[in-house]
């Protein structure tokens, strides 16, 4: 939702363009009725941006729907195609409605002054309502109550499951519940999953089992605070005790906020994940356990406020370990903390530049395979004082 808001911004300065508050999308998996103004401070929104896009709440009634065109913009676009293919078409429509909004603009190869303004629309102009930030503060000063804390973005909820096909450590009708949702959901197109070589590949989110050996292995000890960023954990409790048993101070916002302090909130899905999404950002450690489209807003947010540790688990790597744990072949203790520190020391939020394409591809794959803009806006959007290293650990001894 964020990048996609940004990237249309962008796009409106491109043509010349003034931009209508974007609507939300109503009819997704989420089934959120909220509107722009309950997620977002919708006035902060168009004064902040008043010098680089004219942005309004409502279309002029005048605007007839002869005068309106629906256009889905091809993905990853660059200026040309903008100011040429779409910018042609104020010559028969007053209107340009995006019909998707996800990865329309290029992440590489613009003009810096689009890539800062991109930066401007996500981290300072597109602000949290009012009610969101105060909530989510007020959950971040309960969290600091504790100590320094981890923000485990814990992908464990049915949909994620049923979605990606994972069913490592499921029961067999967990498992086909999982397989009949996916078949039921029209907008997933692919069926036929296999799990086993979905995990070994590193496709599968962590475990929560998994997350708990793996930052035991990383050093965090027993009383670390841990706020869990995430839905409904599927299962409850049942998959849920080893981590519970390794970590007891794990927090959700549930646990930090009376029901009617989240009252509010109760039933907009996407103001819930804005919560957590203040949080995680805020928080000393970050940690998703699938690299998701929150994780990879999450990370590029902590990038840009000084590269704050955010810790990318090495999947595919960590399965064979886990295996290895699991047949009996590996124990838990100094070596297998020694691999995993050591394998995952470039992987904990330090500068670097956006990585590129993998070589050999083409097309809308070599797009495809290129880091995205706003999961790292290295160099474009930060100077080179910020670039040091403000890494901080919370091991203790």
């Amino acid at each position: 939702m964020r990048a996609g808001i940004c990237d249309m911004v962008a796009i409106a300065h491109i043509i010349n363009a003034t931009l209508v508050v974007p609507k939300l999308d109503k009819k997704s998996y989420w089934q959120d009725s909220s509107n722009f103004s309950d997620v977002f401070d919708e006035d902060h929104f168009i004064n902040a941006l008043a010098n680089d896009v004219k942005v309004i709440k409502k279309l002029p009634k005048e605007i007839g729907s002869s005068m309106k065109a629906v256009k889905y913009f091809k993905s990853w676009s660059g200026m040309d195609y903008y100011q040429e293919e779409i910018a042609s078409m104020w010559a028969d429509y007053k209107v340009i409605r995006a019909a998707k909004t996800d990865s329309r603009l290029a992440n590489n190869n613009l003009p810096p002054d689009i890539q800062k303004l991109r930066c401007r629309a996500c981290y300072e102009a597109l602000r949290f309502a009012p009610q969101i930030e105060a909530m989510g503060k007020l959950l971040v000063d309960r969290m600091r109550s504790y100590g320094p804390y981890i923000s485990l973005h814990l992908r464990y909820e049915k949909d994620m499951l049923a979605f990606s096909g994972c069913t490592h450590d499921l029961s067999p009708a967990e498992a086909n519940e999982l397989k009949m949702i996916r078949d039921a959901n029209d907008n997933w197109k692919v069926k036929d999953i296999d799990p086993r070589e979905q995990r070994s590949k590193g496709f599968c989110p962590l475990t929560p089992k998994e997350a708990a050996i793996f930052l035991s292995a990383l050093g965090y000890p027993s009383n670390t605070p841990i706020y869990i960023a995430a839905g409904e954990i599927y299962g409850g409790d049942s998959h849920m005790g080893d981590l519970q048993s390794r970590y007891p101070m794990l927090m959700r916002k549930e646990t930090l906020a009376s029901f009617e302090e989240l009252e509010p909130f109760t039933n907009h899905l996407s103001q819930l994940a804005a919560l957590d999404y203040i949080v995680s950002v805020e928080s000393d450690v970050f940690m998703p356990t699938y690299s998701g489209n929150m994780a990879r807003a999450v990370e590029g947010h902590r990038r840009f406020l000084g590269h704050r540790r955010t810790i990318s688990p090495d999947r595919k790597a960590l399965v064979r370990l886990f295996d290895k744990i699991e047949q009996g072949k590996l124990k838990e203790g100094k070596y297998l903390s020694d691999h995993v520190i050591e394998s995952h020391r470039k992987r904990q939020g330090s500068p670097r530049k956006r990585k590129g394409p993998i070589s050999g591809t083409k097309g809308t794959d070599r797009f495809r395979s290129e880091e995205a803009f706003y999961v790292n806006p290295l160099p474009d959007c930060l100077c080179q004082g910020q670039s040091q290293n403000l890494n901080t650990s919370i091991i203790t001894s």
